[in-house]
């Protein structure tokens, strides 16, 4: 790994095929308004494994150019993000909304 630069940033898109793209945010201290504000930057890593998701909070560091774009390497996946379930929210509301339905109806009378 090396001593080389470093940073830990969330995964926003893993559509490549051991690809992923990192944003890092920091902030940054502008003195005319005496004010801090976040950057983002988004950085290429190579994720050899395939095992970062969208929302993945991983740790990079800088390597030789791997391609165009890609001189980064994920180094550890620091936590990893839930993920969602379409399928199993869509089962729910659609449960909800039944149960919904029923109750409301025999409450009235109908």
């Amino acid at each position: 790994m090396g001593t080389g630069t470093q940073f830990v940033g969330r995964v926003v898109s893993n559509r490549m095929q051991k690809s992923v793209l990192v944003a890092v945010n920091r902030l940054m201290r502008v003195p005319k308004y005496n004010r801090v504000i976040m950057r983002t930057s988004k950085f290429m890593a190579h994720d050899e494994l395939n095992e970062c998701n969208v929302g993945d909070t991983v740790r990079i560091h800088q390597t030789r150019p791997l391609s165009k774009n890609k001189c980064w390497s994920v180094t550890d996946i620091l936590h990893k993000a839930k993920q969602f379930d379409a399928q199993a929210a869509t089962r729910g509301a659609v449960a909800r909304l039944q149960e919904t339905m029923n109750t409301g109806f025999a409450a009235s009378g109908l």
